[in-house]
């Protein structure tokens, strides 16, 4: 007779988490050769065959997320964050897992410390948080913890601090990887580039920068690095800081837009009609940078996935709230995108 698969005993006699069972079950990476092996060899020893989901197995209670984001307009990745969040509430709510967002005004130290500090433990399992790199956030995200909620930070990090997970890509590789496209695109060439950047208080940010300057330093050293004050990831502020870095380096050879407000930055090229001479590289696709990498305003975009995000950020505090509490989440990778391979 065929029998329902029970993780719960499949884990005990193979010595792992319900969670680790999970991904084998249903063929998830993240898992050692030797614990899948161990796993299978239980599950074949024991004769159990999946007659049912797996995920109706290892969710033995009701799991209530919620992510806190930075209010739109002005940049559109977060809005389109946001919208992917809205998108796929009814599908995790069928496996028990509801989702909530509330929002704060973009770098703002203080509304982003309140709307933690209003977080529920007595509601909430776990929450993911694009947050601000200070002290406030940080006392706030360990108050958290010590409550006993799960939190994860998404997109960019607060260190140090007693989060369990950080969610996104290597950001010191994506600075790197920026600084190598703008040098080739140069090809040999000498004179300054602009590092943009939205604020100093963004782990990811930061982490750019010191990438984008360690390798342009060491790799590329006839291209000299312009700093330029902060565009506040507001397309406005963005515009008026390319316009004056315009004016003042008429032979400026790249830019890098390291945060948001992709279009300020593309309104100031084409309007100064230096769209074309001008080495650019920049963040994330959306409607504006997709136009811009075809009309050749932008020469490469590094992006990031938002739903891989929110959907590893989930599987990372739902891992940890069903008893794996050495789940350790991948990097997000990236993707290059120029004109010619755009989705």
């Amino acid at each position: 007779m065929i029998k329902k698969v029970n993780l719960r005993v499949i884990a005990e006699k193979a010595g792992v988490s319900l969670a680790t069972v999970d991904r084998v079950v249903n063929n998830r990476p993240n898992v050692s050769a030797n614990t899948k092996w161990r796993v299978q060899k239980v599950i074949e020893q024991l004769d159990f065959h999946t007659g049912h989901s797996a995920e109706e197995e290892i969710v033995e209670r009701d799991c209530y997320f919620q992510f806190i984001v930075p209010r739109g307009p002005k940049n559109t990745f977060m809005v389109n964050m946001k919208k992917d969040i809205e998108e796929m509430t009814q599908k995790f709510a069928a496996q028990r897992v509801f989702l909530s967002f509330s929002d704060y005004t973009e770098l703002d130290e203080v509304e982003l410390t309140r709307a933690l500090a209003q977080v529920d433990p007595a509601t909430c399992t776990g929450v993911a948080v694009i947050a601000i790199d200070s002290i406030h956030v940080r006392e706030a995200i360990d108050r958290l913890v010590r409550k006993g909620v799960i939190v994860a930070t998404l997109v960019s990090d607060v260190t140090p601090s007693q989060r369990h997970f950080s969610i996104g890509p290597n950001n010191i590789a994506t600075g790197r990887t920026a600084a190598s496209l703008i040098g080739k695109f140069a090809a040999g060439r000498s004179g300054p580039v602009a590092a943009l950047i939205g604020s100093r208080t963004l782990c990811d940010q930061a982490d750019r920068r010191f990438g984008f300057e360690q390798v342009l330093t060491q790799e590329y050293p006839s291209l000299k690095i312009v700093s330029v004050p902060e565009g506040r990831d507001d397309s406005a502020i963005t515009k008026q800081v390319v316009q004056d870095i315009l004016s003042q380096s008429s032979d400026l050879i790249g830019i890098y837009n390291i945060g948001a407000g992709n279009r300020g930055l593309i309104e100031a090229l084409e309007e100064r009609g230096r769209e074309k001479d001008i080495i650019v590289v920049a963040h994330e696709l959306t409607k504006h940078t997709r136009n811009a990498l075809i009309s050749g305003t932008i020469d490469a975009l590094i992006n990031q996935d938002s739903r891989a995000e929110i959907e590893l950020a989930i599987a990372s505090m739902k891992a940890y709230a069903t008893g794996d509490i050495g789940y350790v989440p991948p990097p997000v990778p990236i993707d290059i995108y120029m004109r010619y391979n755009l989705p």
